[in-house]
């Protein structure tokens, strides 16, 4: 089923493939040491597109998950490191915010996203616990007008450049995931520190947040009480955000295996002409093309939020795909395609990320598992998901 883009999804695809074409994928290797793309962000928020998740009212575009996921996939073609940061402005945070804060934090926050001023970090992972959010820690106090929050974050993107920490936590102790509720941290809290340093293999820096007798006021705890659904409800959103960025990255380096293979020659002729190059051209194609087919179907579920079923299939096939068509097309490339100057390189290190963030490719595929043995048996089979 292929989707009828609109015009202005068109026009704004058009405009981000000749930015990320002509200037991200030339500035690539400036990211590998863990610098943030400052340069590419701005020019971004110039166009709208760090403010696809904000609401008009705010100054944003308040585009659906759809039209974010294409912005993302045609920005990872060029650059993973541009595409991940970008995902943290129109990610799970910016929906937190934008869904469950109060009016004064919307409007004092959501207009700096915008325009690239107000970097966002959503706080998931701790020392002791990822997938395993029952467990979690940290937890804000409730104290009369003010919230305390104590605990310890870590594999942060984007910590030190962050104006905000979306904070999911436990709240006053309750225990379980019933007890999980979300506060905003606001950067220069006292008590909030950013420490270690850790280098990724797609080039981006991820750091522990330590959260020391944190106060703050108590509109800032978004959400109170079972958190754990809103929790859900936005992951289905990043599910198809970070397949998004997955499938452009299998683009990306497909497109440069093909033209790499047109003009490089071997035995006097292109390298494409032989069979076997061919076939590996023919596989990577049709992954790339069942993958957009799953991810675009769970985009379209959204209402406002992805079916949760559609969103982790399309989130666990893109993610894999997207692991076998760089690596086959830096194999292409040969020798070459294993330099950090060859953009195949850099795409392949960052699909690795794609399984790990946003509920790992195990984690789904259980998921995935529980929704199929709840299947009415005396269904229609799988064919009567579209006749129901």
């Amino acid at each position: 089923m292929t989707p009828q883009l609109s015009s202005e999804q068109k026009q704004m695809i058009r405009t981000v493939r000749k930015l990320t074409q002509d200037r991200f994928v030339a500035r690539g290797t400036r990211w590998l040491d863990g610098s943030f793309p400052w340069d590419n962000i701005r020019e971004l928020a110039d166009i709208g597109v760090l403010g696809m998740a904000v609401p008009e009212e705010h100054g944003g575009l308040g585009l659906p998950v759809f039209d974010t996921a294409l912005v993302l996939e045609e920005i990872a073609k060029g650059c993973y490191v541009t595409a991940m940061a970008v995902l943290g402005e129109v990610g799970v945070q910016t929906r937190i915010i934008a869904t469950y804060a109060p009016e004064s934090i919307r409007a004092r926050i959501l207009p700096g996203v915008c325009d690239g001023t107000n970097i966002l970090a959503v706080c998931m992972t701790e020392p002791d616990a990822g997938t395993d959010v029952a467990s979690y820690r940290t937890n804000p106090r409730v104290t009369g007008d003010s919230v305390v929050v104590q605990g310890t974050k870590t594999m942060i993107s984007r910590a030190p450049e962050a104006a905000a920490f979306v904070v999911f936590t436990r709240v006053d102790g309750a225990p379980g995931r019933e007890g999980i509720g979300c506060v905003l941290v606001e950067a220069g809290t006292p008590g909030l520190e950013v420490t270690g340093n850790y280098h990724t293999l797609g080039g981006e820096n991820l750091h522990e947040v330590q959260f020391n007798e944190c106060r703050v006021p108590r509109e800032n705890l978004l959400i109170e009480r079972d958190g754990f659904k809103a929790l859900l409800s936005a992951f289905n959103t990043q599910r198809c955000l970070n397949p998004a960025i997955s499938l452009g990255l299998s683009e990306g380096a497909f497109d440069a295996a093909l033209h790499y293979a047109r003009e490089r020659t071997a035995f006097d002729r292109p390298i494409g002409g032989f069979q076997g190059m061919r076939w590996k051209l023919a596989d990577m194609y049709k992954d790339i093309e069942a993958g957009r087919g799953l991810l675009y179907r769970a985009c379209a579920s959204a209402d406002p939020f992805p079916d949760p079923f559609l969103a982790a299939t399309a989130k666990v096939f893109c993610n894999e795909m997207s692991l076998r068509v760089t690596s086959e097309a830096l194999q292409v490339h040969g020798g070459y395609g294993y330099t950090d100057e060859a953009l195949v390189s850099r795409l392949y290190r960052g699909a690795r990320y794609g399984s790990l963030g946003g509920g790992t490719s195990e984690t789904l595929r259980d998921l995935i598992g529980k929704r199929l043995m709840a299947r009415n048996e005396d269904g229609d089979g799988l064919l009567g998901q579209f006749i129901d």
